[in-house]
């Protein structure tokens, strides 16, 4: 839909946060029956500047104008009355209330005369709101029974349900399967024809070119333009977005590999793995590839000692050990980096220094009262922040403040520091930006020459074939190939995937 006039514009904003300059007088437009992709690093400045949009940030300065008209947003309810709704990438949804009471949250309905909520009333017109794009579940199911894919939908429901003239999306697709990506780009279009703004924030450079009409990039807190996505290329998207051409994505070396390090054999969980068997060679990469539902991180996890196996065996440089636990595995030097590095990777109110000394503290001890050696932890600290390039502007900031690809970064240094012989890295790097993203493949690349052994677990395609010496593809709790990276083509690892051997 073409629109002459927008129906949002932030233009010149400022915002300042204790010795960060946050934005740097950002301008940016939406316009009806439009899909705005709003693009940059992390830390660039885009969760700050749709806050401030959203009502939980106020700016410095700067003007915000609906439809012609100056406003000013003080809190979220107030963004809400203007027709504005963002979904977080953090769900916002309560677990124990049904569909259908996340639907009215705040907004029940109740009988004027007895002043009772009119339950069947809100479950009729939930299935109506959900049934409108196709979403038949039961509203009155308890939202912590769907699935994270489900979870996601619904929250999109509730903006529509609000009349939200302006939609903030922010990585809507991070844990969607493909059918439920689908079906959100449907609700996506849908809206569009209904003259709805939506502002897509992702790292998916695809998607980009996929859904959205236009793009606005940030960089450093600054606009670095707009462009119709129609008038780009994926090269000129990652240049305008990193401040440098990527002349190869996916920066891969070809590392002598080694003896076998890691052999498993008929490792069994339960009904999540099934007689699984492979080996692992010093300064290879190995990728493991699969749907959602394949078993893939409960490999990962039950490697490390997270999850007990149920049969099987596992080898390390030729000896038979028991895992029982992870500080087990991290004795043996198996180290795991979890998919949710925030709920399972990190002390999120911790500062970075701890979050990296924590899983070593045994090195710093000294003495007969155990005593940290604080002196010894610094150095460290400041010895990883350089080899592994982290922006952080002290030890003792807070973890959570960093951005994704950093907080990444962290997580590594933390195995790093207990020198692994197997590193196993489950979705390295989803939710982080392209230019963190090679970061982070340097990182693995230095790794491999140094004789460590990865597991890599990624549902990024790109990635798998980019990245891996070697493929295992996983289907339903076993594996149904084996492919080698000369070899490997996306048809073959989705065969693969599918159950086709």
């Amino acid at each position: 839909m073409n629109q002459e006039k927008p129906i949002l514009e932030m233009i010149d904003i400022h915002k300042s946060f204790p010795g960060v300059k946050a934005l740097n007088g950002v301008t940016l437009r939406a316009f009806k029956g439009e899909v705005m992709g709003l693009l940059g690093e992390n830390g660039a400045g885009k969760s700050t500047l749709m806050k401030i949009l959203s009502g939980v940030y106020q700016k410095d300065s700067g003007k915000i104008l609906i439809e012609g008209k100056e406003v000013e947003i003080h809190n979220v309810r107030e963004a809400q009355k203007l027709g504005i709704s963002i979904i977080h990438q953090e769900l916002s949804l309560l677990p124990n209330l049904t569909v259908y009471e996340n639907l009215f949250l705040g907004n029940e309905l109740v009988s004027k005369l007895v002043k009772k909520l009119k339950k069947q009333e809100m479950i009729k017109q939930s299935k109506e709101l959900l049934m409108q794009i196709g979403f038949d579940i039961n509203p009155a199911r308890y939202v912590k029974e769907l699935s994270v894919g489900e979870m996601q939908l619904l929250e999109i429901i509730k903006a529509v349900s609000k009349n939200s003239k302006i939609i903030i999306m922010d990585e809507p697709t991070a844990a969607l399967t493909e059918e439920e990506v689908r079906r959100l780009f449907e609700i996506i279009n849908q809206l569009k024809r209904q003259g709805v703004a939506i502002i897509y924030i992702s790292h998916r450079i695809e998607e980009i070119f996929e859904i959205c009409d236009r793009v606005t990039v940030l960089r450093d807190g600054m606009l670095v333009g707009e462009e119709k996505v129609e008038n780009l290329t994926k090269e000129k998207l990652i240049s305008m977005m990193v401040g440098r051409t990527l002349t190869e994505q996916f920066p891969y070396e070809k590392v002598e590999k080694g003896k076998t390090l890691l052999k498993v054999v008929n490792l069994s969980y339960g009904n999540k793995l099934k007689n699984i068997s492979f080996e692992l060679k010093k300064g290879e990469i190995l990728g493991i590839a699969g749907l959602m539902g394949a078993g893939r991180t409960e490999l990962g996890k039950v490697i490390f000692g997270e999850y007990k196996k149920t049969a099987g065996e596992i080898y390390l440089e030729g000896k038979k050990i028991k895992i029982n636990s992870p500080a087990q595995a991290i004795r043996y030097g198996i180290v795991y980096l979890p998919e949710d590095r925030k709920r399972e990777g990190l002390v999120l109110k911790l500062p970075v220094i701890y979050n990296m000394t924590l899983s070593n503290l045994r090195k710093y001890e000294s003495g007969v009262f155990r005593k940290l050696n604080k002196k010894d932890e610094m150095n460290d600290y400041k010895n990883f922040v350089k080899r592994l390039s982290i922006k952080v502007s002290n030890p003792y900031q807070l973890v959570k403040n960093l951005s994704g690809g950093n907080q990444q970064k962290v997580i590594i240094a933390k195995w790093l520091l207990v020198s692994p012989k197997v590193l196993i890295i489950d979705e390295p790097t989803r939710g982080i930006d392209v230019g963190a993203k090679r970061e982070i493949y340097e990182i693995l690349n230095q790794l491999k020459k140094d004789g460590c052994g990865i597991i890599m677990i990624s549902s990024e395609m790109p990635e798998i074939l980019g990245i891996s010496d070697r493929i295992l593809v996983m289907h339903e709790g076993t594996i149904t190939g084996e492919v080698e990276r000369e070899k490997a083509t996306q048809e073959l690892i989705m065969k693969y995937a599918v159950g086709i051997t």
